[in-house]
């Protein structure tokens, strides 16, 4: 399971913690895909309708593989998203 979320922190792939609601996984998201928190959670909730039963795997799922990002070094967060570490 570490390597897994290694591999999501290498991509960017974090929850975060200003703009969650619930878990920060679509927050997270977002601001990989470079979305803002409300359009990124409104196109998830749309993905999710037109793929049947995935509504009740695909979010818990995701929030168990991605890790928190006070989990995850400022070095290796600031890498994957290309911003400065400050």
């Amino acid at each position: 399971m570490n390597s897994v979320r290694a591999a999501f922190a290498e991509q960017g792939l974090v929850r975060v913690r200003d703009g969650r609601v619930l878990g920060g996984v679509v927050a997270g998201l977002g601001r990989r895909f470079g979305f803002e928190p409300w359009p990124a959670r409104l196109v998830f909730a749309l993905v999710l309708m037109l793929i049947p039963g995935s509504q009740l795997l695909v979010y818990p799922l995701l929030w168990i593989m991605m890790p928190d990002e006070n989990d995850v070094p400022v070095a290796e967060r600031s890498a994957a998203t290309g911003q400065s570490p400050g």
